[in-house]
């Protein structure tokens, strides 16, 4: 775990998500508080909604699936957004798998409404006076989806323990929002859903 110390620490509970920001070169952590817990996150540019983390430029950028400890994450425009700095976790996170929305659950079997990602990323940046035209890929922290040597994707449950974190630096003013993933009728999130945190740090990491 970094040894930067706790500014603020702000609670998701399960199945909702919360927004903050985040200034250029601060650093926060995504604490899964009670294990086997996906967080979905997004980043958005502080100015401007439409530039955003993007998967695909981000896996371009660095020739992998996912990044590794000390490497970036790309907004659409092909700017640094976001870097890994720490993972104190069993080091699952993935970059395929969309964000689960209205339409999931549908094709899942579920009748009437349910919590998603989709919406809680909506609500979430509702709360600071944002919105957004598009739904991201996220990227899905502790979401333990192994691939096939035939390309086939798993569905496992998340491998992570209480406690267990990823730590991200902001490489510019961003918004960032984290959604406890609601998934309940796949088993990613173990027994069901559970609440996360994210600790913004002090020092501005550099």
């Amino acid at each position: 775990m970094t040894t930067d110390s706790v500014a603020q620490r702000v609670v998701v509970p399960a199945r909702e998500g919360r927004a903050v920001e985040v200034r250029a070169g601060q650093r926060f952590r995504i604490v899964d508080l009670e294990g086997q817990q996906v967080g979905d996150l997004f980043a958005f540019t502080r100015d401007d909604p439409c530039e955003y983390h993007s998967a695909e430029h981000t896996r371009g950028h660095v020739s992998r699936v996912f990044p590794a400890v000390g490497e970036q994450f790309m907004t659409n425009r092909r700017r640094p957004i976001l870097r890994m700095v720490a993972d104190d976790s069993p080091g699952h996170h993935d970059m395929l798998i969309a964000a689960c929305d209205p339409e999931r659950y549908r094709a899942l079997g579920v009748s009437g409404w349910h919590a998603s990602c989709a919406e809680n990323l909506r609500t979430a940046l509702g709360a600071l006076g944002r919105t957004t035209p598009v739904v991201p890929q996220p990227i899905n922290v502790f979401m333990n989806i192994p691939i096939a040597d035939s390309g086939a994707l798993s569905w496992l449950p998340a491998a992570t323990r209480p406690g267990d974190s990823v730590t991200f630096q902001a490489e510019i003013d961003c918004v960032v929002v984290v959604s406890a993933c609601p998934q309940d009728i796949v088993g990613i999130n173990g027994t069901g859903p559970t609440p996360l945190a994210v600790d913004l740090l002090s020092g501005d990491g550099r």
